[in-house]
């Protein structure tokens, strides 16, 4: 069995969480649970960064001490996880005794070897960054992060000989090319190794300007430098250097960062670790920022999102599932509540849940809600699994090079596909027909195939895969579960297995915009307006349209209406957990045979009403044409229940 070792940077507790944390965090747990699937032995690692002048600022603006204050943030961090549906296996502190411990070994160990001097430096010094910066660092003689001009500090301190590292650096990346991924961050790196000597990096703060850190074990007068400390806990929690985590896990290490902290996990920690004699880990895997009206969220521009309000408003599974397709892993990516909405509506509602909806539904009306046994393929069935087997293996190998949005596109491929092969083989005419081996074939392929795509969802929306499962008469054992073997291996759902005879999983949602604030119109200016309506006859205000629910639906049967030669009784698919029954006026334009199988625009929200003795619950979109008539209808076939704005 491999391993895989997964980590998040521990985070800074200057602050609460946010999104930008939710997301790294959703992401390591996604990585965690794929390759738990994949038939890894895993082990995921989070935490916080507890030391440094911010610490400091930030509790005494507060009012606490330094100990007081981490220990409340700290919490925040730990507690929100769990709402996320977040499985760490450790939650580190930097604060821990045996973070300390660790960390004055490694210094020793590498003070030792005469890796560490000391000396004097003068530098510009960047309280927010916590780090000196050269002349060639800043942009217009500010730091390049806070936009700020650094302070300038002389002192005496201790210096790590980085710059000894750097051809070795160098060397690795050019041998290890995914050491350090997206591609353009490795290239990054790598600018900034050949533009000029690597400077060796100052390791310490001393006690008379910083009392709030680890003491170097070797100078009770100085503490160390909150990089130096807070890198070291990825190996900390594997009991680095004798325990058995460590020799386990530490080969399969994979760091996940922001792209703000892209040089001291690049730069600083593997010639860290190369001084300490310990092999650098795997992968670095670095995201972008998530921007709010394409600007970085700030506290002080009051933009920051919450990440448990925007799951508790549309659940955690839909806001999972839209960090993880929305953003393109190494680029920046916009958020905003209304994309959250349209994600949800469209992948989750409408290709998703449609699905699900309309399989089971079938599966119930047809053969009493058991899974039915397939008979013999046809080329539309071939062509399905086709699709599926190269959907779930570009998902598979997308998760393993860290490109989630992109494996998110490739297993959806299989789901529109099954929608559409729902369209196209049409099981209501094969029951109609009475063709019920055909009709078995297509169920089963629709069921085993949703099976599979639920077990490939379970690392990106833990809940939501299980309950799919569940409704498929399945219990989720992830140590039962073998993903590579789903591309190839046909035929897990057994025979006979109950589904659920509906599924609600992902309703839609409407997006309420805040409505903006009206201005007071002078009298002259509302008895113009008054004038302006009452002249235009007809007239009707946004919001009368709004409340007009026209959705695409599916004619699945047409029958004539038995006392009215002019109606039709019709029983449309528009997404629902029943099939809708409109009586419309079609039948001196349509015959039964010209709507079967159609799809057709419905308004969904009329009053149901009784036409010579049958309910009618909607209206089927039709106009004149001369002296006939023509459906209103889509140019190419959606999912049934898709609404129309």
């Amino acid at each position: 069995m491999d391993s895989f070792f997964i980590t998040t940077p521990i985070y800074y507790v200057n602050a609460k969480p946010h999104l930008g944390h939710a997301y790294t965090t959703i992401l390591a747990d996604s990585m965690k649970r794929f390759h738990k699937l994949m038939g890894d032995d895993t082990y995921f690692l989070t935490g916080t960064d507890e030391h440094g002048d911010k610490i400091v600022q930030a509790a005494e603006k507060g009012g606490q001490t330094p100990s007081e204050y981490v220990d409340e943030i700290s919490a925040l961090f730990r507690n929100l996880w769990p709402d996320l549906q977040v499985e760490n296996d450790d939650f580190i502190r930097t604060t821990e005794k045996r973070h300390i411990k660790c960390v004055q070994e490694v210094l020793q160990k590498v003070y030792d070897k005469g890796d560490i001097y000391f000396g004097e430096y003068g530098g510009h010094y960047c309280f927010g960054c916590e780090r000196f910066y050269t002349e060639k660092e800043l942009v217009d003689g500010k730091c390049p992060q806070h936009e700020t001009k650094p302070e300038y500090i002389a002192e005496k301190n201790y210096f790590f000989k980085m710059s000894k590292y750097q051809d070795w650096l160098i060397g690795h990346i050019n041998a290890n090319p995914d050491f350090i991924r997206p591609e353009r961050y490795r290239n990054e790196v790598m600018s900034l190794l050949k533009s000029g000597a690597l400077e060796d990096l100052c390791i310490s703060r001393p006690k008379s300007r910083l009392e709030w850190g680890i003491e170097l074990p070797f100078d009770k007068d100085f503490v160390t430098y909150v990089w130096f400390d807070a890198l070291i806990n990825y190996i900390t929690a594997l009991d680095y250097p004798k325990g058995d985590k460590f020799k386990k896990f530490w080969p399969s290490a994979n760091h996940l960062v922001a792209k703000d902290i892209l040089k001291p996990h690049a730069v600083f920690w593997p010639t860290m670790l190369k001084a300490a004699e310990i092999e650098p880990y795997q992968n670095l895997n670095v995201h972008g920022y998530w921007l709010i009206k394409d600007t970085k969220m700030s506290k002080s521009l009051g933009n920051v999102v919450e990440p448990l309000e925007m799951a508790q408003k549309y659940g955690v599974n839909a806001f999972r599932y839209f960090l993880m397709r929305e953003m393109v892993f190494g680029n920046d990516s916009s958020f905003s509540e209304e994309a959250l909405v349209g994600r949800l509506n469209a992948d989750l509602a409408n290709d998703l849940g449609n699905l699900f909806s309309r399989t089971l539904a079938m599966t119930h009306k047809y053969f009493g809600g058991l899974v039915p046994a397939e008979g013999e393929e046809g080329e539309e069935d071939c062509n399905i699994k086709n699709i599926g087997r190269t959907s779930m293996a570009a998902f598979q190998q997308n998760f393993l090079e860290a490109k989630f949005s992109r494996g998110l596109e490739s297993l959806w491929e299989l789901v529109r596909g099954l929608n559409k092969y729902i369209d196209t083989t049409q099981p209501w005419t094969l029951y109609k027909e009475e063709n019920l081996s055909r009709l078995g074939t297509v169920m089963y392929v629709l069921l085993e195939n949703m099976r599979k795509i639920a077990v490939h969802l379970w690392p990106v929306m833990p809940e939501a895969s299980e309950k799919m499962l569940a409704e498929l008469g399945i219990t989720f054992r992830p140590e039962k579960v073998n993903l590579q073997g789903e591309v190839d291996v046909w035929g897990l759902l057994e025979l006979g297995t109950e589904v659920a005879s509906k599924s609600n999983l992902f309703p839609r949602v409407e997006f309420e915009k805040t409505p903006p604030v009206e201005k007071k119109k002078s009298e002259k200016s509302a008895k113009k307006t008054k004038e302006v309506k009452t002249a235009i006859e007809g007239i009707i205000e946004f919001p009368d349209f709004q409340k007009v629910d026209m959705r695409i639906g599916t004619v699945l049967s047409v029958a004539k209406h038995p006392d009215a030669d002019k109606l039709l009784i019709v029983k449309i698919d528009t997404g629902d957990e029943k099939p809708r029954q409109v009586v419309a006026g079609l039948a001196e334009f349509f015959s039964p045979e010209d709507l079967e199988g159609k799809q057709v625009v419905v308004v969904v929200n009329l009053k149901p009403r009784k036409l010579r003795g049958e309910v009618s619950q909607g209206m089927i979109l039709a106009v004149r044409n001369g002296d006939g008539m023509e459906l209103l209808t889509v140019t190419a076939g959606v999912a049934n229940g898709s609404k129309v704005s």
